[in-house]
Parts: C-alpha cells; structure tokens; sequence
C-alpha cells in the first residue's frame, strides 16, 4: 500500500502487550543509498530517553489504530544502533531538497514523498515546482526509477531525452488498404 509520508508523521506506536499509546512518530530516518526509511525518531512523555527510535524491522503492522510494536523494548537509543549508526547520525532529510535534472534544470523542491509501507521503501518523490513553471502544474510526482543520483544537497532526476543511436528492431511499412484510391490486385510471390 502506498502512502503519503506526512501520513506516517504524529502517528500513534500501540504496544501489543498493553494496548496502549506508547510513543509517536516525530521524523523518518532514511537511507538516502537506497531510498529507504529505516526507522523513526519518535517522542512521547513515557519514553526513557531522548531521542529514542522505532526501528522498521519492529513494526508488526500498521492499522487504523497506528503503528503496532509488541511493547515499549522495540524502541532502542543510538547506542543500541551498531550497523547502521552512521546512517542515523547523517540525519539526511528529504523534504525540501531541490530537484534539477542532469541538464542542472531546476524542477523544484521536494515537498513530500510516497511510501510503500510494507518495505518502507520511498517509491514516489512529490515535487513543487517553481513559481513560473506553477501556472501549468504546481506539482510533479517523480517515480523512483526516474532519479538519476541523491546527494546531500540535491536530487537529480533523468532529462527524459531520448537516447540518440538506438536502433529500431523493425523498419517495415505496412500500407493501409483502405487508403489507396482503387483496389489493388493480390501480389503473388514466387519461390526462386
């Protein structure tokens, strides 16, 4: 299922052991190699420390009521994070990057983006686009398999240029019967 990542924001973390609101989601925590999330930075007034974290991998399911965990031990501190920490210190945000095309085009900033919340993997990019490229579409929506490169400061999306040299399996021309002006007799061919 796809979802909006603003969705995923302020979202209740239900314990399956007490039934209860253990934390909230405050920001995701993603893996900018792959485009992924791979956790949430989350708050609430019965966590043990700050900032505290709610790994992927813990997520049981997410339903109406929230993200459901088995209990408050699925959320872990920086210091519990070994493989992964460098990823967790980047801190690299999404939202707000300009996008530009490899012809350094500038197509706008990134306003949201969309998930598919059974990996968690970033599938869509929402851009704004600038002020005089608004009037005809304020929005643009980026499949993952049009970004070309993230870095820290940008996305760069594919131009869409057609490649030059490709060459065409095919070249037949096929007449269309109905358009010459007189019928014209059956060619027959002959086997030499």
């Amino acid at each position: 299922m796809l979802v909006s990542e603003s969705q995923l924001i302020d979202l209740p973390i239900m314990s399956l052991q007490t039934g209860k609101e253990i934390a909230r989601t405050e920001s995701a925590i993603i893996n900018p190699h792959n485009l992924s999330i791979i956790a949430y930075q989350v708050s609430g007034k019965q966590l043990d420390y700050d900032p505290s974290y709610l790994r992927i991998a813990d997520v049981r399911e997410i339903g109406s009521v929230g993200m459901i965990v088995n209990d408050s031990d699925e959320l872990v501190v920086d210091d519990d994070i070994v493989s992964e920490k460098p990823i967790y210190e980047m801190a690299y945000e999404l939202k707000d990057k300009p996008v530009i095309n490899e012809d350094k085009k500038k197509i706008g900033k990134v306003e949201d983006y969309i998930v598919e919340v059974d990996s968690f993997v970033i599938q869509q990019l929402v851009v704004r686009r600038p002020l005089l490229q608004s009037f005809h579409n304020d929005e643009l929506v980026v499949h993952r398999g049009q970004i070309a490169e993230v870095t820290d400061d940008m996305v760069i999306i594919k131009s869409g240029k057609h490649k030059t040299g490709a060459k065409t399996r095919h070249n037949r021309q096929y007449a269309n019967p109905f358009r010459q002006s007189s019928p014209q007799p059956e060619a027959i061919r002959s086997k030499d």
